[in-house]
């Protein structure tokens, strides 16, 4: 490898070069992931004669695998043996300028206001007039001239027009190039570059890690995320691919572990890709047909798809009872926050756990996640983006509910894709909570919410519950509503609470209820009578009842700090 060539390049020459395609990105780069107001703040500098930091290329008449665009604009394509530049270092800099100064699309309609001296992106309510100046006349000095004669403003704007124009037309950026670099060590160098940043994630670090001319991770991802997309089950993140591609590769679920796959041969990795595909194929059938989970927005928590697949990769024809435990495992795995958190000193035994369940050595997947208090319900908000509120929405749906008007069964399916709010209505309204003095964090907690057409929903409106009930029991008799409201777990303790228009009560009635189902579908032999937080077997519980984090026999797990996540 030759020493590097440092030169510099004015800024408007290194734009055309982008859109001439003398300077192009190759494949194992990552989008362009900026914010408006970054690209804001670039030009500024660049206003100010701010460094900016210099780029990295790399010049070769290889062609590698890269892309005909940046940040959205179409470039030229490469020209068959004619030297080009790789961005190794900086395309989210020079993506911007590339954009901003050329001017096409909106992410890219930036002007500087002469009055205010700032850049900004024009938007409809955006002032107009000749103290607004497009960027994309910066670097054109006979659009520029005539912009600043228009109308004739004041010489004091013209004279900062003009410099603002040179200086963009003067700025110059460092530019150091590669000579003499395989594709190989290529990728290497951007990866090492990138390694010791925050803004690249581990799946662009580990694709460039990777990456060669018969090989790259982004298509290898895609091709398994077009197995979930065969299954119409939606997608779920990348990073949870890289688990199940690691588990598979035989490292593991963690950081430390994915990043191991940057040392495999590269048929091993293609290997372990393809086995993550086959057993993410059966993980589908098994939350859609067992569990009822017919979209990944449905699941809890993608973690618990990265268990799954490696789970269905080393046992891929359970027996029933196995099926059986593995139901379990997911209810009870989903009850808690163990998977929010999920650390590396976690995922070991998870992982051990399943290979000592796919070899027959245990009965039940061992785990240490444990089940909460029943007053979850009464606590946790009902968002579609978290687990609790899934969880219910899931319990709720496999019940079959009926709707308390029509008696028709509701579309679980359309409220598990969370595509339709409407399909959600709180049993107590909101509305009606309000007049009482309840918080809206108060009327919105899970315990609350039940499944109902948009027809219902919009019927019962803001009413309170004893009139609205008493309406429909009066329409179609009590015993058929009572039946009716079992399939929303609501049973009669919570039933006579509505009636009463006891909000607490209705919670805490409900909240048992939902506890106890949750209980059935564990398959745990905890008592639910007296006190509704029976810990289960292998946990141990506080003076407060309340089940604490079980320790696996020899497995050193202790219960962790379950904020962050490996």
């Amino acid at each position: 490898m030759r020493a590097p060539e440092p030169t510099i390049a004015p800024i408007t020459s290194l734009a055309s070069r982008v859109l001439s395609g003398d300077i192009v990105l190759p494949k194992f780069q990552r989008a362009f992931v900026w914010t408006p107001q970054q690209i804001l703040y670039l030009l500024d500098s660049v206003r100010r004669n701010y460094p900016i930091g210099s780029l990295l290329m790399w010049r070769t008449t290889a062609k590698l695998a890269s892309g005909h665009e940046i940040a959205g604009l179409d470039t030229v394509p490469q020209h068959e043996g004619a030297p080009v530049h790789y961005v190794l270092d900086g395309q989210q800099r020079l993506a911007s300028l590339v954009g901003a100064l050329p001017g096409s699309g909106p992410i890219w309609d930036i002007a500087y206001d002469l009055e205010r001296e700032e850049f900004l992106h024009r938007a409809e309510d955006t002032p107009t007039g000749p103290h607004i100046v497009p960027v994309r006349h910066l670097i054109s000095a006979s659009t520029m001239i005539s912009w600043i004669r228009r109308d004739n403003p004041p010489d004091e704007l013209q004279e900062r027009a003009q410099a603002l124009s040179d200086q963009f037309a003067h700025y110059q950026v460092p530019v150091v190039t590669l000579l003499d670099v395989s594709e190989e060590d290529s990728a290497r160098i951007f990866e090492r570059i990138n390694s010791t940043g925050t803004s690249m994630d581990i799946v662009d670090l580990i694709r460039a890690g990777t990456w060669s001319r018969d090989f790259d991770l982004k298509d290898e991802i895609e091709q398994l995320l077009q197995v979930l997309d065969a299954k119409n089950y939606g997608r779920v993140d990348a990073k949870t691919l890289l688990r199940t591609i690691s588990a598979a590769a035989g490292f593991g679920f963690s950081t430390k572990s994915i990043h191991e796959l940057r040392g495999l041969e590269r048929q091993r990795l293609r290997s372990a890709v393809a086995e993550a595909g086959k057993a993410a194929e059966r993980a589908v059938d098994f939350l859609s047909t067992q569990i009822g989970t017919p979209q990944a927005d449905a699941l809890p928590y993608y973690n618990q798809f990265a268990v799954l697949v490696e789970l269905f990769r080393q046992l891929p024809r359970p027996t029933a009872a196995q099926y059986d435990a593995v139901a379990r495992w997911f209810w009870l795995t989903a009850s808690g926050e163990y998977f929010k958190g999920w650390r590396e000193s976690q995922m070991g035994p998870d992982l051990t756990a399943v290979t000592q369940f796919a070899a027959g050595r245990s009965t039940e997947i061992e785990t240490g996640a444990a089940l909460p208090r029943s007053v979850l319900w009464q606590r946790a908000q009902f968002s579609r983006q978290n687990a609790p509120s899934k969880l219910l929405v899931l319990l709720m749906s496999y019940e079959k509910p009926l709707d308390l008007e029509t008696g028709r069964l509701i579309d679980v399916a359309d409220a598990l894709s969370w595509q339709n709010t409407k399909q959600f209505h709180h049993f107590f309204p909101r509305a009606y909570l309000r007049s009482e003095g309840v918080s809206a964090a108060g009327a919105n907690v899970c315990g609350n919410l039940i499944m109902l057409s948009a027809i219902t929903n919009n019927w019962i409106s803001d009413r309170r519950p004893s009139d609205y009930l008493k309406d429909l029991a009066a329409w179609h008799g009590e015993e058929k509503l009572r039946a009716r409201l079992r399939t929303c777990l609501i049973e009669e303790d919570a039933y006579q609470a509505a009636l009463r228009n006891d909000y607490d009560g209705f919670l805490r009635a409900r909240s048992e209820t939902l506890h106890r189902r949750l209980l059935e579908l564990i398959g745990s032999a905890a008592d639910s009578g007296g006190e509704a937080d029976g810990a289960l077997p292998g946990t141990a519980s506080d003076a407060d009842g309340e089940a604490e984090l079980p320790v696996l026999a020899g497995s050193g797990v202790e219960p962790v700090d379950r904020d962050s996540v490996d």
